[in-house]
């Protein structure tokens, strides 16, 4: 794997972290999978603090994609940068078509522990190529999550990408986080990708830059709800709060949500 698709063990460990310790996400086939998988981290991409805010980020992502999913009953459902993730196990299809997309050797890799149903399939490439999207459903509702994609990717990038999502879908609804541009210069110097050799991400402090895709922002979304820093106990509560959840966080780190067509 190039460093980029490395960094895809970065939210797998935290993952594996919580629900070891039976807190904010229970995921087996991440323990399963860093069990075998996993290498050796350094600095910061080991941190405990780090661990429950990846934890908690997908969390967030699953309670938003599982939402949206009952509401829109047939919606095509596409993860973009699935990495090792096992959101598809942990949500479910729910009756739904659902696409996991990633880089052919993550997809290979990934196909190591899951499996292709008449719900679910895999899709290897690389999101920016387009000719992936023809492999979806044309003219359905999609619901879309990007969780650790956007700030590999220039916001021409993007924009490219949301457009022509929009352009093959009759609606759209996408929860997306994104570094700041703050955040994406201060990554050069220090962020847990670092460690798996990634120095070069992008940020984003204007939500409403996108809307140049057909999309409309619609709000932003709290990364580490509180409902979910109280399965934390004691000094790691507070210690956590003052790292990932307060104005410092607010200055790296945002969630957005987007969506074109029909409101529901």
């Amino acid at each position: 794997m190039n460093n980029v698709n490395k960094t895809l063990y970065i939210p797998l460990y935290g993952k594996s972290y919580v629900s070891k310790k039976g807190i904010i996400l229970h995921d087996n086939k991440a323990e399963e999978i860093w069990e075998k998988e996993g290498f050796e981290l350094k600095g910061k991409s080991k941190s405990k603090w780090l661990a429950y805010y990846m934890g908690m980020r997908s969390k967030v992502f699953d309670m938003w994609l599982a939402q949206k999913m009952n509401e829109i009953e047939n919606a095509i459902v596409v993860h973009i940068g699935c990495g090792m993730d096992s959101r598809v196990e942990r949500v479910g299809t729910k009756g739904h078509l659902w696409f996991d997309v990633d880089f052919p050797e993550v997809i290979a890799e990934r196909k190591r522990y899951f499996k292709e149903s008449e719900e679910y399939h895999m899709i290897a490439s690389d999101a920016r190529k387009q000719e992936w999207m023809k492999e979806l459903p044309k003219n359905k509702p999609a619901i879309i999550i990007m969780e650790g994609v956007s700030m590999y990717l220039t916001n021409d990038d993007l924009i490219a990408l949301l457009s022509a999502l929009k352009n093959h879908f009759s609606s759209l609804y996408l929860l997306m986080d994104c570094y700041t541009t703050f955040a994406a210069k201060a990554s050069k110097y220090k962020n847990p990708i670092n460690d798996v050799g990634v120095t070069e991400v992008h940020g984003l402090d204007e939500p409403k830059l996108l809307e140049n895709s057909g999309l409309k922002f619609v709000k932003e979304y709290e990364m580490t709800p509180q409902i979910l820093i109280n399965e934390l106990k004691g000094i790691e509560k507070s210690v956590f709060e003052k790292l990932y959840a307060g104005s410092v966080s607010k200055k790296m780190y945002r969630l957005y949500g987007y969506q074109y067509g029909e409101e529901i």
